[in-house]
């Protein structure tokens, strides 16, 4: 098992119960392929670097996790067609 961090950048145009939805999705997919979910770090509405999708501001989530190798690519490949997810990366976490 490797541990893992995925950040998600959702939308800032959607309701909060939307928002709450995307997340427990992305948590859905994370438990679906094996992994186990050991924290979620709400950083909140963040001011984005640069416009996307005549978007100035979206939420930023990182969802903290511990998954066989496989996971990741499998978890991505569901992330990346979520409607509200503007922006994902999912990275491994060293052993520091």
């Amino acid at each position: 098992m490797n541990k893992y961090e995925l950040a998600v950048v959702v939308s800032a145009k959607i309701e909060d119960d939307e928002r709450a939805a995307v997340v427990d999705k992305c948590k859905a997919y994370v438990e679906r392929f094996g992994g186990t979910i050991t924290e979620v770090d709400e950083w909140g509405k963040k001011r984005l670097a640069y416009e996307i999708q005549k978007m100035k501001e979206a939420f930023y989530y990182f969802i903290r996790f511990e998954a066989p190798a496989t996971a990741p690519a499998e978890i991505e490949s569901r992330v990346r067609i979520m409607d509200n997810v503007i922006r994902y990366l999912c990275v491994r976490q060293d052993e520091a």
